[in-house]
């Protein structure tokens, strides 16, 4: 009982609010649309998990992170999705076990529920972009191979995909920017899915409550980037 009360001072009121209100439109929009694949519910609600803990600057974030790319993967290969599998298995996951070694190795303050905000400079967003370019044209070439379905959004949630694990991994703030781009070409793709079969609809609003989560985590970052500023590490 003691660390369940721990946990909930941990979060601030409008982070629980946030995280229960993603949790119960997951919930009830599964409910509603699908009632059988609970592989979907389990990694939207493991997803949303992920995500405030991200906000939080918090490596558990990342752990979770992981576990979302296994069963994300699982559920892109249901549609014939293959880029969305090869993307989370091949690079997400991997750069989420990278970004959570990163993390744990660099507290603020010895903090290890909180990460060191990390200030990229010019020529580590070049270095990154030319590299974002190189993975995307790779990739596009790889799922046409696979006869990915709907492979130009597929090919776009690639370059999203890279910037965003990317910075997360360099733990700047922009990360969270990264993943909403993400989550925008993600939700574009679900609703075309959707339009195939309807079940897929829960998917499509897990990934909008995504949106919503990571433009707060951006938010906070930038807190916790101005806090640490004025706080210099002991």
């Amino acid at each position: 009982m003691e660390k369940i009360k721990k946990m909930l001072r941990y979060f601030t009121p409008g982070e629980l609010t946030l995280w229960c209100s993603s949790v119960v439109l997951i919930v009830v929009s599964f409910c509603i649309f699908d009632r059988t694949n609970w592989l979907t519910l389990a990694a939207s609600l493991v997803g949303a998990t992920s995500l405030i803990f991200c906000a939080k600057g918090n490596p558990a974030g990342q752990a979770l992170m992981i576990l979302f790319s296994i069963l994300y993967a699982i559920i892109s290969f249901t549609f014939a999705y293959y880029g969305e599998m090869i993307t989370y298995l091949g690079m997400t996951m991997p750069m989420a076990i990278v970004a959570l070694v990163t993390w744990l190795k660099n507290p603020y303050n010895g903090n290890k529920s909180e990460v060191k905000v990390n200030r990229l400079k010019v020529k580590e967003h070049i270095f990154m972009w030319v590299l974002a370019a190189a993975v995307t044209t790779a990739f596009y070439f790889i799922l046409e191979a696979f006869n990915t379905a709907n492979i130009i959004p597929s090919t776009i949630s690639v370059t999203t995909s890279f910037v965003a694990v990317y910075l997360t991994f360099r733990r700047s703030p922009l990360y969270a920017l990264g993943y909403a781009a993400n989550d925008v070409v993600l939700i574009v793709m679900w609703v075309l899915a959707t339009l195939e079969n309807v079940a897929y609809l829960s998917v499509v609003i897990c990934f909008a409550m995504f949106l919503i989560n990571d433009l707060y985590g951006f938010i906070n970052w930038n807190r916790m980037q101005k806090r640490q500023n004025l706080q210099p590490e002991q």
